[in-house]
């Protein structure tokens, strides 16, 4: 499963410079659901280990580093930013950044600390599908707004921020109301939105951790 993530980032590269960047966007989606997978899989037949760790890292670089990176590079490309469109590939850097400290951090084993690759990705790869599937949102996103919120989301991966991990150790609702909460905003957001939703989850993640954080601090 964790090869098969880092095919799907080795193919969306391609995608992505033949001009395809829907393609590229679904293939983000198989490689989330692969990478959400593995370690869920590894633990349940009990093969867990430092192994796995370090190639779920490797493969995420590729899918959740360079593809998102060369998306944005296409996009800049073809609005014409010439040159400026090569910054793109500091997404690149900053996901290999945020992927070595998440192996070192023993204070990300019930957390994250700055926003994970998955998620700046996600972000990413929603643009393209806005504008294949949902052109009407085109004015909202394709302008500085979307640069705005690419570049902050990018820089939030090496911040020293606290964000809640959607892992689960026991499934009661109090002790896990901020994680159902955002769930279940979320689906709905998508049932309304489609892939527009996806920068307000995005969004909302990080709100509602700064918020579930600072709660937690007063009691």
């Amino acid at each position: 499963m964790t090869c098969g993530n880092l095919l799907c980032g080795c193919i969306g590269i391609v995608m992505t410079l033949r001009g395809h960047l829907d393609t590229a966007a679904w293939l983000v989606g198989l490689a989330l659901i692969l990478d959400f997978g593995d370690g869920f899989v590894a633990r349940l037949v009990n093969v867990s280990g430092p192994f796995g760790k370090e190639l779920d890292s490797l493969a995420d670089i590729v899918t959740f580093g360079v593809l998102p990176a060369t998306i944005v590079f296409q996009y800049g490309w073809f609005q014409g930013l010439g040159p400026i469109s090569y910054g793109a590939f500091l997404i690149a850097v900053l996901s290999a950044l945020r992927l070595a400290r998440f192996n070192i951090d023993t204070r990300q084993s019930d957390q994250f600390i700055g926003l994970p690759t998955p998620a700046n990705t996600m972000l990413i790869a929603a643009l393209p599908l806005m504008e294949r599937y949902q052109p009407q949102y085109n004015a909202i996103w394709q302008n500085d707004i979307a640069w705005g919120m690419i570049i902050a989301f990018s820089f939030m991966m090496v911040m020293d921020l606290p964000l809640f991990a959607l892992k689960f150790k026991s499934f009661g609702w109090a002790e896990n109301r901020v994680k159902y909460s955002f769930l279940i905003a979320s689906v709905l957001l998508l049932l309304i939105l489609q892939f527009a939703a996806i920068p307000l989850i995005i969004l909302l993640y990080i709100l509602v951790s700064l918020f579930s954080k600072r709660e937690s601090v007063k009691e």
